[in-house]
């Protein structure tokens, strides 16, 4: 049974109304034309851990920040991509998440604030973001990629693409209530989506047009769930079940079992999107069970202690 704070969220989530954008293809229309109007701030909060360092600068004329741990040397990187719908900006429960990853395993974090519809599409974004990811493996070492929700679409969709046009296997890709099929015509999101409090079809399809752009809805760019999923490296991914990206989670498990990859799964039950990212037992579990899989998929230093031998 889910704790006492994740059986309150869907009731504070429908009392301040947070659906209406992903339910209301008119509402969602405006919401886009508000943003344009008056961008959000993208920064990161200022008070965040003291054990991580923030810089910033401008690739792809975007602007690329970078959170690295103080106490230790990090290994490697992780590319973490903020989900949104598309259309909202990078928010605080991100930038913790980032945060708690650079300083817990002991890594760089990269974080890209890459363009919102209508002016970013998927063609352009998922092409950055795997550009970024082969220039961390070139700063950094290996480079892992991450993301929730939109985020989580754009992260899988770099992979593929990473896979396919360069010949370069990302070592562990994690995945938070990922949008995989964009289409979202899988029958048993009508059987979720009265009890998700957050999302909804018809609002988001508003979004997910102007994200698309020219490119096909089954263009793995777009809907990762159509790709060919053999050769892609290992996936973790968490999925509470009310949400109506949970149906596509499980096609997705099914498919990249299927297809040999090493997929580790965090069904929620009861919990809502993006779970991981909520003030909740559940979210803290599953933080950290985040950082463990990150912290074990960085390059390993022959010249580092081990961890007995750094403790004499």
């Amino acid at each position: 049974m889910p704790s006492l704070p994740s059986r309150l969220l869907p009731g504070v989530m429908r009392a301040i109304r947070r659906n209406r954008k992903y339910v209301h293809p008119t509402v969602a229309a405006e919401h886009i034309v508000a943003s344009s109007l008056r961008p959000r701030p993208y920064g990161p909060p200022r008070r965040l851990r003291r054990d991580v360092t923030v810089t910033v600068e401008h690739s792809y004329g975007w602007p690329i920040y970078t959170l690295a741990p103080t106490a230790a040397e990090p290994q490697g990187s992780v590319l973490y991509v903020h989900g949104g719908g598309w259309v909202n900006e990078i928010v605080s429960q991100h930038w913790h998440l980032a945060a708690q990853i650079a300083a817990e395993a002991s890594t760089t974090v990269t974080v890209p604030i890459y363009p919102l519809v209508p002016r970013g599409t998927a063609e352009h974004v998922v092409s950055g973001v795997a550009d970024l990811v082969r220039a961390g493996n070139d700063r950094y070492g290996s480079t892992c990629l991450a993301g929730d929700s939109a985020g989580g679409q754009i992260a899988l969709s770099a992979a593929i693409v990473l896979r396919d046009e360069h010949r370069l296997t990302v070592p562990r890709t994690v995945l938070i209530s990922p949008a995989l099929d964009l289409s979202l015509t899988n029958p048993e999101i009508d059987l979720v989506q009265p009890t998700d409090p957050w999302l909804g079809r018809e609002g988001t399809r508003v979004f997910i047009d102007h994200w698309r752009a020219d490119l096909a809805l089954d263009d793995p760019r777009v809907s990762p769930l159509f790709a060919d999923l053999q050769g892609l490296g290992p996936l973790t991914l968490f999925a509470g079940t009310r949400d109506i990206i949970h149906p596509d989670t499980r096609l997705l498990v099914d498919k990249a079992t299927a297809a040999g990859v090493d997929v580790d799964y965090h069904e929620g039950p009861g919990l809502l999107h993006v779970y991981p990212l909520t003030p909740t037992p559940e979210g803290r579990a599953a933080r950290t069970v985040i950082v463990e899989q990150l912290r074990a998929a960085r390059p390993v230093d022959p010249a580092a202690p081990t961890e007995r031998g750094a403790q004499r």
